[in-house]
């Protein structure tokens, strides 16, 4: 019998609509179909992460009539899957002619002359796209379970997932929805902080716990509505032991992703006071047990208990601080967040040295508030996984409206103003 040919066919089948049915047809009617199925680390460098994981969209894939088998594709690239398979066709949308994948369609077409491959382009289905009906499904929202899991995906997904402070449910739209494109290049904020600083200021209350639990859990209802992108929660010591599977519990049915609970005890005292005399940290044997009690209350696990160290913010060395995050590993905690108040880095990557090559290792967070000069990439090179830009949301917005009110003040009227502010019309049109 004649061998039938090999048809290859990308995708990342997050949401399949009749546009994807049509490539499958056409790829079907040349031959066997293998579809290379993008993994959540290649979607994760050209776009937002899928809300179906990786497990999802291959059994959905592999029960469509017209898909022979699905195997991986690791990279957007599809060189390393076409050289092992040598398909005789690629059948892509023609919709990749220009943009981010402009190039990946020219090395395909490179690729498969090796071989005398062809690429077969039907035409794009007009008005239907996985961006659009994403955008449908953003009015609509997301279960808590799809949204809690995403950070797990995430943090095995991309080399640093970034983390930006939200106090609001416009300032969570902002966080949702922004995304710059730079040197053929994707880049987006991948999830939430809520801060107990920031959510403190915004009621005008200092951050030392004037502001409860059950009043900042309240808040975050508001940015849980408009927003899908995962959420972690600054639950500052955690409060009391007795009190804490409670607020874990409340969290996670929500579908926040993490908690990140810091080791002091008392009264709290923001850790980038340079006084901390007063605060005190927890012992080694009493905050393990607190990050026990924790992660025996989540009820899956994609929930993260983040241990945060604040060894170095209290003056200790670099020897307490291993210490401190080898057991808080061992008593559960899913990654560690090395907290440091100096201008520059050097700290917390001594600390990540030493800490990487530990058999208790976890993925770990950086907040450089205070060494804010440290690029990404180099807390990638020293093995975080995380950043969390901590309050920088709220400390933009408070400028800017002082500089509005003193311009009114100023001018009598607010004329002036109008051409520093957004129009009345976005807003509008942001929220509706």
């Amino acid at each position: 019998m004649k061998k039938k040919k090999l048809v290859y066919v990308g995708l990342s089948a997050d949401i399949l609509h009749e546009g994807h049915i049509n490539i499958l047809k056409t790829a079907n009617k040349l031959g066997d179909v293998i579809v290379g199925l993008l993994t959540d680390k290649a979607i994760a460098s050209y776009k937002k992460i899928p809300h179906l994981s990786y497990k999802q969209r291959e059994i959905v894939l592999k029960n469509i009539k017209f898909v022979k088998k699905v195997i991986p594709q690791k990279t957007l690239d599809y060189r390393v899957n076409l050289k092992i398979i040598k398909p005789n066709f690629v059948v892509h949308g023609d919709d990749w002619k220009i943009g981010i994948q402009k190039q990946v369609r020219l090395n395909v077409i490179k690729t498969l002359k090796k071989w005398g491959g062809k690429l077969i382009e039907p035409k794009y289905t007009k008005n239907i796209s996985s961006t659009l009906i994403k955008k449908d499904i953003l009015k609509v929202g997301t279960s808590p379970d799809t949204r809690k899991s995403k950070l797990k995906r995430l943090i095995e997904a991309k080399n640093i997932v970034r983390i930006l402070e939200s106090h609001s449910a416009l300032t969570g739209m902002i966080i949702e929805n922004l995304k710059i494109i730079k040197n053929q290049n994707f880049f987006e904020f991948d999830g939430m902080w809520s801060s107990s600083l920031t959510d403190s200021a915004l009621r005008g209350k200092p951050d030392n716990q004037s502001v409860d639990y059950s009043t900042r859990i309240a808040g975050l209802n508001e940015i849980l509505e408009v927003t899908t992108k995962p959420l972690i929660f600054d639950a500052d010591n955690g409060g009391r032991i007795e009190h804490l599977p409670y607020m874990i519990k409340s969290l996670e049915r929500m579908g926040v992703s993490a908690a990140i609970i810091e080791d002091k005890i008392g009264l709290k005292k923001n850790s980038l006071f340079k006084d901390q005399k007063g605060a005190k940290q927890d012992s080694i044997i009493g905050f393990s047990k607190k990050i026990s009690k924790a992660k025996n209350a989540t009820i899956s696990n994609d929930f993260f208990i983040i241990a945060r160290i604040e060894s170095y913010i209290l003056g200790k060395n670099l020897n307490d601080a291993l210490k401190r995050a080898e057991a808080y590993s061992k008593a559960g905690a899913d990654a560690i967040l090395i907290h440091s108040k100096e201008k520059n880095p050097n700290q917390i990557f001594e600390f990540a040295k030493k800490f990487i090559k530990s058999k208790y290792f976890k993925p770990m967070v950086a907040v450089p508030s205070s060494y804010s000069k440290t690029y990404e990439k180099d807390l990638i090179k020293n093995g975080f996984k995380i950043i969390i830009y901590a309050n920088h949301l709220m400390r933009a917005s408070y400028p800017a409206m002082v500089d509005a009110a003193k311009t009114i003040l100023m001018n009598k009227r607010s004329y002036e103003l109008e051409k520093k502010i957004i129009p009345i019309k976005e807003i509008i049109n942001l929220v509706k």
